[in-house]
């Protein structure tokens, strides 16, 4: 199955959260899975960095590159039916990144890995 990791999940995964369920750690190591990681969760995790909500320790781009190529995570861009799809969702959720994670996980046909239950009120099947 194709997995789109949320920020969150993401960050979990590299740095072995506590918080991170065991569901969500079995399903990222699937070898099985194809797993992604967006445009838009490096575009937040850059935001939050610049605003200092999330702390990265020197070289973390770098390590979020080498971690992706490590565990086979591809690279989702954010393209125009991404877009086109951002614009006909319903505001069950407001953040703008966890939005376009939406959209792109019902257009690429993606399970989203996240925690965030609010998603669960769109149309797509959330891990957790």
């Amino acid at each position: 199955m194709k997995v789109l990791l949320d920020t969150h999940a993401f960050l979990w995964l590299l740095s072995g959260d506590h918080r991170l369920s065991e569901k969500a750690r079995k399903t990222f190591l699937n070898s099985g899975n194809e797993l992604f990681f967006s445009a838009a969760s490096l575009w937040e995790m850059c935001i939050k960095i610049s605003l200092g909500k999330i702390s990265m320790k020197k070289g973390w781009y770098e390590a979020v590159q080498s971690e992706m190529e490590a565990n086979a995570i591809q690279w989702l861009p954010i393209d125009m039916p991404h877009c086109e799809r951002l614009a006909k969702l319903p505001f069950h959720h407001r953040d703008p990144f966890d939005r376009m994670l939406i959209a792109q996980a019902i257009v690429e046909d993606m399970q989203l890995l996240s925690r965030d239950t609010c998603l669960s009120a769109y149309d797509i099947h959330r891990v957790w």
